[in-house]
């Protein structure tokens, strides 16, 4: 009798759990629909292009609902792009390396390049609503995101071994079931890793955004970054203090209760034979499995969508053997893709035209101090490369190999590689002001916090999924430090290290408007470069200039994408594919 109290005891407390987890889940889903209604009726007021900003701290909590409502649109938005785009880019060999030099444009272009065009057009779009000001400045944090995630899932496809391929093939997979049941398992670890990197860059782009000037037209919204703006702008170290401290609460718990539930959920999808001896873990995750709304309800909703679906496909005859990709993409382009495609090429020849047009201004002093800025900015971003991959590599690999230290180390990296960037810039500017130094190579340093973090959560993710069994292997062999090294960790993480690299590469040409011109304290900071003559353009209205130092990136991107990453990625896709 004296044992059955305790048990009984015990069981109590373990069936209460989902009670109170249930408990939160409706609150968390009643909080959501809150956040939609007061964000349509913001949306759908008239335009304010410049709120005032207040510095109390009791308007922290406002302005940090419209910042995240504002990221969580734009990862959404950005999520669905990069899956779509990555996967036509890995599935069709027409296309793909035109789409992939795109993509290394565009990830290189820096935000500050698009928000002219962006705003302006969306403001024209949807005239009379606030709704048009708030899709342009959702759109720019779109292109702080989208393109790490799109390069990642792109990658992930194109190092799917191809047994795995094969035996979809064998099973008769459809189409949407060789995505649904292999593609986006396979690439789901390095998208739940790429997107913590893709966030912060999301959160670059949103405290750079809230706030902005173009010729003589302002835009001012109510978010964090507009605080912080505001803060740096009148050297108010306090308000400055309590608006990172707040992006730092909000990337705290965006860690504990998403990233790291994520972490330990994507980890059954990990690639390996035999199974790992211990797993990522997070408790979040195991109250949410404990919970009957959680479990039961999104499966039944789910069921109801897939189900009719599978139908209609086995009516169809879709459930059809799955012909080799490359063989089942070689027929001729319909009637419908080449209209699209003619009328895509009238309209880019007509802007190319304009450009053209547009270009005529630039004078020859203009075009030389470009060209300079061009050279030092390049060698600032290769500078900021090689010193984030001296330690990002080694760090990685252990944080991925050890799951002792990653319990300790990963949290830690999870919310640093959150905390945008941009953040830390004002701090950083208010210590040179006060040092009476000017940027530098300051600047390398600021490019840093935008690089480093896309190569380390790469690494991670790479060494994470290495297969345990290929890691007993070489212990069991014995293999030396280099023989580890050479054999095992090197070609294991090389496709998502050239991943982390090329994204980098982008973090660092959007660091650069901040790291080479900054305004702080009444005082304007700046170096030669051509991120300071983007933003030097932006703030005068020389459009012209902004568009010939986008030009220069465009090519200098190219060239080195011809140059070294199609090369290496190539080389990803053959010599270091994962096989068994």
């Amino acid at each position: 009798m004296k044992l059955a109290h305790p048990l009984a005891r015990s069981l109590v407390t373990v069936r209460s759990w989902p009670f109170f987890t249930d408990l939160g889940i409706a609150a968390c889903a009643l909080t959501a629909f809150f956040a939609v209604v007061r964000t349509g009726l913001y949306w759908l007021s008239k335009p304010v292009p410049v709120v005032p900003i207040s510095s109390s701290i009791a308007a922290l909590p406002v302005y940090a609902f419209y910042s995240i409502v504002r990221m969580a649109i734009a990862y959404a938005l950005s999520l669905l792009f990069a899956i779509a785009y990555g996967y036509i880019a890995a599935y069709n060999s027409r296309v793909e390396p035109w789409m992939i030099a795109v993509l290394d444009i565009l990830q290189s272009i820096p935000v500050l390049s698009f928000l002219p065009p962006v705003v302006l057009a969306m403001v024209a779009l949807i005239p009379g609503h606030q709704l048009g000001i708030e899709m342009g400045v959702i759109l720019l944090i779109f292109t702080g995101q989208v393109w790490n995630l799109a390069f990642s899932f792109y990658s992930s496809l194109k190092s799917i071994p191809s047994e795995m391929i094969e035996a979809a093939r064998i099973y008769h997979y459809s189409g949407f079931q060789r995505f649904w049941q292999l593609e986006m398992p396979y690439a789901t670890i390095g998208l739940v890793w790429n997107s913590i990197v893709s966030v912060a860059g999301g959160w670059f782009a949103l405290i750079f955004c809230e706030t902005f000037a173009m010729g003589d037209r302002n835009f001012q919204l109510p978010g964090l970054g507009s605080y912080i703006q505001m803060a740096t702008n009148q050297g108010n170290v306090r308000a400055l203090l309590l608006g990172i401290g707040a992006v730092v609460l909000i990337v705290v718990a965006t860690d504990q209760l998403i990233w790291r539930p994520l972490i330990a959920w994507s980890d059954k999808f990990k690639f390996e034979q035999v199974e790992s001896a211990e797993r990522v873990t997070s408790p979040i995750l195991t109250l949410l499995r404990r919970s009957s709304l959680f479990s039961t309800f999104p499966s039944r909703i789910w069921t109801s969508i897939e189900e009719p679906v599978f139908r209609r496909m086995a009516r169809t005859h879709e459930c059809r053997v799955v012909q080799p990709l490359d063989q089942s993409r070689k027929g001729k382009p319909s009637p419908a893709l080449w209209t699209l495609g003619v009328a895509l090429a009238a309209v880019v020849f007509w802007a190319a035209a304009q450009a053209i047009l547009m270009l005529r201004t630039v004078t020859w002093p203009d075009l030389r101090l470009l060209l300079e800025g061009a050279a030092a900015t390049f060698l600032r971003v290769n500078s900021a490369l090689l010193i984030s991959a001296a330690w990002t590599v080694p760090a990685g690999v252990a944080i991925g190999f050890n799951p002792r230290l990653a319990r300790f180390v990963q949290p830690l990296a999870q919310i640093l590689a959150s905390v945008p960037a941009t953040a830390f810039f004002p701090i950083l500017l208010i210590g040179l002001v006060k040092l009476g130094g000017g940027l530098g190579i300051g600047s390398i340093a600021l490019m840093l916090l935008g690089t480093q973090w896309y190569i380390l959560f790469n690494v991670i993710a790479g060494a994470m999924s290495i297969p345990a069994d290929l890691r007993e292997v070489s212990s069991l062999y014995r293999f030396s430090r280099w023989q580890r090294w050479t054999r095992l960790i090197l070609p294991g993480i090389f496709p998502y290290l050239i991943t982390g690299l090329v994204t980098a590469s982008g973090g660092a040409w959007n660091a650069s408007v901040m790291a080479e011109y900054s305004r702080v304290q009444g005082r304007t900071l700046e170096v030669i470069g051509l991120g300071a003559q983007i933003d030097a353009a932006t703030d005068s209205g020389r459009f012209p200039m902004l568009l010939l130092a986008t030009i220069l990136i465009s090519l200098m991107v190219v060239t080195i994408n011809r140059l070294v990453w199609r090369k290496l990625y190539r080389l990803a896709e053959t010599r270091f594919k994962l096989e068994s």
